[in-house]
């Protein structure tokens, strides 16, 4: 499978690519992007520097400077791009992936991704090619500091946290780069696990959806008892927060406390845009009656940050979020911030002054099964064959099919990045969910023995 995904570059290194492959994309990728000055930001993975000094030697030679931002995470580098009014940038991470993994993010000029139809696939052909002539004279490499200016940022979120207790997992990854900075002078106590990058990831996956991963912040979140736990993943661009019983909250439900931090308590930043908020096909029917009854507009987009991201800044909607725990803000150039999502929960929740359990609650009014996995190389002809097995629901086919009815939903699509079928079921009953569930699940396996 190549590397060029739909999202983003990414692969085994040394396998599936290598300083070769980062070098020629190096060399093709200002021309692609028009860019005179690039960002480079990089993760804690064993192989990150080796990718740096070939992608910055193949961006040098293209005649393109490089801002080096170096260590940092994800959005880091999105603020960068906007905010110094760079052409362009480069992440060298692969996010939640085991450390034999790394990829590139690509963002265009004011952060905007460059994803599989916008550039990617362009970009993969032309490294498939020749190389470009040579620049007349190459370009620079240029540290650039934005500690301080990233951190004035993040401060338009950052509030009073006296009184509030909370756990906080860095999984190694880049969120410790800068996290007890955005945090200091908050008044709030923190306890922080695994807060060094260390690519290796010798605690725990950096994949915080996968529950095994968040056995520790459990016990410590029970055992300190903490008000929340807040866990992030290896480039610090997603999020996923831990009630006060130690119980995981799924993150599309973190999208009904976000609309509660902008309609109910900061309705004043909604001001320069719109009351539109962005929702992926897998997002809970509670979640959406929610922001409806707050006054938000709820706009259903595809998975994928790049999707979300678009269809943020054609709304110039207020916030948007995702099942996988991106979270994207109008504030942050219409771009993920798990940092920004942190701080607002961490302010709602002192603000109600309620349990967290019991504002997850007011969302949290069905039964979901979560994300399922299949592996299944005829994907696209089970998503046709279950449509048509259900003609009677409201369909939504902007990213493999969400069939609503008036006690359930379902959403089955085809994985953009690996050869996989995801699945979602959610029941107003838990006796809805298992029946229909097992439905579905009978009738996807049937299919794909056909």
């Amino acid at each position: 499978m190549s590397i060029f995904k739909s999202y983003d570059i990414r692969g085994i290194y040394g396998t599936e690519w290598d300083g070769q492959t980062a070098y020629r994309i190096g060399r093709h990728l200002p021309a692609l992007l028009g860019a005179r000055r690039m960002a480079v930001g990089y993760d804690a993975r064993p192989s990150s520097m080796e990718i740096r000094r070939e992608l910055c030697r193949g961006v040098l030679e293209s005649g393109c400077s490089v801002a080096d931002i170096g260590m940092c995470d994800t959005p880091a580098v999105y603020f960068a791009t906007a905010f110094y009014g760079l052409d362009g940038s480069v992440m060298i991470t692969a996010s939640h992936n085991p450390p034999e993994y790394n990829g590139l993010k690509v963002s265009a000029r004011q952060a905007v991704p460059v994803g599989g139809d916008t550039g990617l696939k362009e970009l993969e052909a032309r490294v498939a090619g020749t190389l470009p002539p040579m620049a007349g004279g190459p370009g620079a490499v240029e540290p650039l500091d934005i500690r301080r200016d990233y951190l004035s940022h993040l401060g338009r979120f950052r509030s009073d946290l006296r009184g509030l207790r909370a756990v906080i997992d860095c999984s190694n990854g880049t969120a410790g780069v800068y996290l007890r900075d955005v945090l200091e002078a908050t008044g709030g106590s923190f306890s922080y696990l695994f807060d060094h990058p260390d690519g290796t990831f010798p605690n725990h996956a950096p994949n915080p959806l996968i529950e095994a991963n968040l056995s520790v912040i459990k016990t410590r979140v029970r055992g300190e008892k903490a008000d929340l736990g807040i866990c992030f993943d290896g480039d610090a661009d997603r999020v996923v927060f831990i009630d006060e019983k130690g119980r995981f909250i799924s993150p599309d439900l973190v999208i009904g406390l976000l609309g509660m931090y902008f309609f109910r308590r900061h309705p004043d930043r909604i001001a320069g845009g719109t009351n539109a908020v962005t929702y992926d096909v897998r997002t809970s029917r509670g979640v959406v009656e929610l922001l409806v009854s707050l006054g938000g507009d709820p706009r259903i987009c595809r998975v994928g940050h790049s999707f979300a991201k678009k269809l943020l800044r054609e709304t110039r909607g207020i916030f948007g979020g995702e099942l996988a725990g991106h979270y994207y803000f109008r504030e942050n150039y219409f771009c993920d911030s798990a940092f920004m999502a942190a701080l607002a929960v961490l302010e709602l929740l002192r603000l109600e002054g309620r349990r967290l359990s019991d504002l997850v609650a007011e969302v949290a009014r069905y039964f979901s099964s979560g994300e399922i996995n299949f592996t299944a190389a005829n994907g696209p002809e089970i998503v046709a064959r279950i449509q048509a097995d259900y003609p009677n629901g409201t369909l939504t086919d902007i990213d493999g099919i969400r069939v609503d009815f008036p006690d359930w939903w379902f959403n089955l699509r085809v994985s953009n990045t690996e050869p996989l079928l995801r699945l979602v079921v959610e029941a107003t009953s838990p006796q809805g969910l298992e029946e229909r569930k097992r439905e579905l699940l009978e009738k996807v396996r049937r299919y794909t023995r056909a």
